[in-house]
């Protein structure tokens, strides 16, 4: 009798530990309220996990982000939905990059979706994962890595006929040329840059475009 008392309450355990939810537990603000999310993997996909991360990372709620991004690259990696899969741990790496974890950031792409683009024999993949490297590298102050990605990325966008990457790959060296106090080459860049957007009627880069700009002109004419 008792060992079936005991199997009894072993299985009412694992039923109501399958309908606790996940729980994350954020203070955006030191000292103010603390703000309580639940997250039922019962009613998740990893589809859910990677929207729920994209919107948590867009708010600033890096913590989170990085926990949901983490469950979508699990929850997509034993489906075998590996093009969402190497998608999802570029998006961690831009949050531990956020979070100035550069090496975990770095590890992430070049380990798992650089090497799994690689396999799959997806150019547009590695192209991404190469603009991502640039802007680790950028970010870490590690300039010559930095120009080489953002080149390389340039390379594959050309192959593909992709306007878009080639332009944001421009203004990737340009952003390293600042850095490096190259300014006039970096102007340079940021022409060619401005020239392909208005050509192709891309305004999204606009923003990019006048931040690098106003750079260029603070280095070049310091304020005393």
């Amino acid at each position: 009798m008792q060992k079936i008392s005991l199997i009894i309450l072993l299985l009412l355990a694992v039923n109501v530990k399958a309908q606790i939810p996940d729980i994350t537990v954020s203070r955006p603000v030191p000292g103010g309220p603390i703000n309580i999310t639940y997250y039922n993997p019962a009613t998740l996909n990893a589809d859910d996990y990677f929207y729920e991360a994209d919107q948590n990372e867009r708010k600033g709620d890096l913590k989170i982000a990085l926990a949901l991004y983490d469950k979508a690259a699990t929850g997509f990696s034993m489906s075998r939905r590996m093009p969402q899969y190497c998608l999802t741990l570029l998006r961690l790496s831009n949050v531990h990059m956020l979070m100035n974890n550069y090496t975990k950031a770095e590890k992430l792409v070049l380990e798992g979706a650089l090497m799994n683009y690689s396999k799959l024999g997806s150019i547009s993949g590695e192209m991404d994962a190469y603009q991502q490297l640039a802007k680790i590298y950028l970010a870490a102050d590690k300039l010559t890595e930095a120009l080489w990605f953002s080149t390389q990325q340039g390379i594959l966008a050309q192959r593909l006929s992709n306007q878009n990457a080639y332009i944001a790959s421009l203004l990737g060296l340009a952003q390293v040329k600042i850095k490096k106090q190259e300014f006039n080459l970096a102007n340079y860049d940021v022409n060619r840059a401005e020239t392909l957007a208005k050509s192709n009627n891309y305004t999204d880069f606009n923003g990019q475009i006048s931040d690098a700009r106003k750079a260029i002109a603070d280095g070049q004419n310091p304020k005393k």
